[in-house]
């Protein structure tokens, strides 16, 4: 192994390993960015004896490229899909869906559980932002389903699970995310994930349907209904369409404009966050507070993803002059498995990282580097991220990094333990690898929609 990749190996690994410090990831990646510039340079003067040169021009194009980051303009979608949720959280919608749901689905066995899952896709496909969908969930369905006597488990997977879906049903700030690192058109990706996502909700739902029936006494039949559904005197139909219609609006706005080629998926954004916007003023839900703090939020959570895009684009520009990208494209084409053995080695390889990195830090530093040997395979990339993005939905759902764990554990009532939650969300994560192998086996299903929305 030359030198330079001795290097490119000592800093990935370095990389892993400081993450279990404590450090923040943007400073580590950027750390690591100006520590291995230098011994890059080192390098450089010493190994030129030996025939081998490594050039340097990348010391100043770091400085060049994380501009180029900053303003980019299809990162301009990042905040206003933000702010769309975290004002949309804000809007009360979730409470009224809530309600007229288990009006309509309260006669059937684990119809709480449905009526959760069925809130979460809605919540999925208008917000994106998994902490704020998990965290609703958990505050509106758990307490409701634990008082029915639904089995801890099913009731904290579910909330989980479904919370999730945000991350992949568009608009996902992940996939904008994914479609700046790899260069994707967003749209295509936003087309693509939308049967996937999908098909994983139906999974959902269809478990919980199934377990209901099979094990009536983890999922009972409602006992009493709630004083809001004694106090709702419309007909169920009509109180479900309008309980419906914000969201669906909202959605249509938003996806609509982008499948239909009325807007870019950034102009989308800000029509989602107006829209969402609006929907809280109409119901009365915005005053000085709120837009304070949501304002505020929306900005830490912008820097937190943009520190971290910053610092990865300085660590995977140095890693590529040292040979790293090369590196690790001759382990994986030197794989004795053939290229579709290779993508289901990189993708197994993206759930082991789901134990212990974030799905960011996976995103804007492994992904760069695994796919173009995966494009350079034959295999659609549009095709690969998106089976790669239902991947990372595990990274939230397995401990010990499982962000929506922790936000589930962290609003769940009294009682509720750890061990419970982790035992809930194992029949979650098997519906995950069931997508992914349907995905896997039948690629037209991530295909088909841009093609048709894109004329082939």
């Amino acid at each position: 192994m030359a030198g330079n990749e001795i290097l490119a190996l000592a800093m990935f690994l370095s990389f892993i390993l400081l993450l279990f410090t404590g450090f923040p990831v943007a400073w580590v990646l950027a750390g690591l960015s100006v520590l291995f510039t230098v011994f890059g340079i080192i390098a450089e003067v010493d190994f030129q004896v030996g025939g081998i040169n490594v050039s340097w021009p990348f010391t100043s194009l770091v400085v060049d490229r994380i501009w180029d980051v900053m303003r980019n303009w299809v990162l301009v979608a990042l905040p206003l899909f933000i702010f769309m949720g975290l004002m949309l959280d804000r809007a009360g919608i979730a409470e009224r869906m809530l309600t007229s749901f288990a009006r309509l689905f309260g006669g059937l066995r684990g119809g709480l559980a449905i009526t959760v899952a069925l809130i979460g896709i809605l919540l999925a496909a208008s917000t994106g932002i998994v902490g704020a969908s998990v965290t609703l969930l958990a505050l509106l369905g758990l307490p409701v389903m634990l008082r029915q006597n639904y089995d801890v488990g099913l009731a904290t997977g579910t909330c989980a699970a479904v919370g999730t879906l945000g991350i992949l049903i568009p608009p996902s700030v992940m996939l904008v995310v994914m479609g700046d690192r790899l260069a994707i058109s967003v749209g295509d990706l936003f087309l693509g994930a939308v049967i996937p996502g999908l098909i994983l909700g139906g999974m959902y739902i269809a478990y919980i349907v199934t377990v209901a029936y099979l094990k009536p006494e983890l999922a009972p039949m409602p006992q009493v209904l709630s004083q809001a559904e004694q106090d709702n005197q419309r007909p169920v139909a009509v109180d479900f369409l309008l309980s419906v219609a914000p969201a669906a609006g909202l959605i249509l706005a938003v996806l609509g404009s982008i499948f239909l080629g009325i807007a870019t998926p950034t102009e989308a954004a800000g029509i989602g966050a107006l829209g969402a916007f609006l929907l809280a003023l109409v119901n009365g839900k915005v005053n000085l507070q709120v837009l304070r703090d949501t304002g505020r939020q929306t900005t830490r959570t912008t820097a937190y993803i943009f520190a971290i895009i910053l610092g990865a684009t300085a660590f995977a520009l140095v890693l590529r002059g040292l040979g790293g990208d090369q590196m690790i494209e001759r382990l994986l084409t030197g794989l004795p498995f053939g290229p579709t053995g290779v993508v289901i080695c990189i993708l197994f390889i993206g759930f082991l990282l789901g134990f212990f990195l974030d799905w960011i830090e996976i995103t804007l530093v492994v992904l760069p580097l695994v796919a173009p040997v995966v494009k350079s395979l034959g295999f659609d990339p549009v095709w690969f991220t998106i089976l790669f993005a239902v991947v990372l939905q595990s990274s939230f759902l397995t401990p010990p990094v499982g962000f929506s764990l922790f936000y589930l554990k962290g609003v769940a009532p009294e009682g509720v333990t750890t061990g419970q939650i982790y035992r809930g969300i194992i029949p979650f994560n098997v519906m995950i690898f069931l997508t992914l192998v349907i995905l896997f086996l039948f690629e037209d299903l991530v295909l088909w929609l841009p093609a048709a929305a894109y004329g082939g």
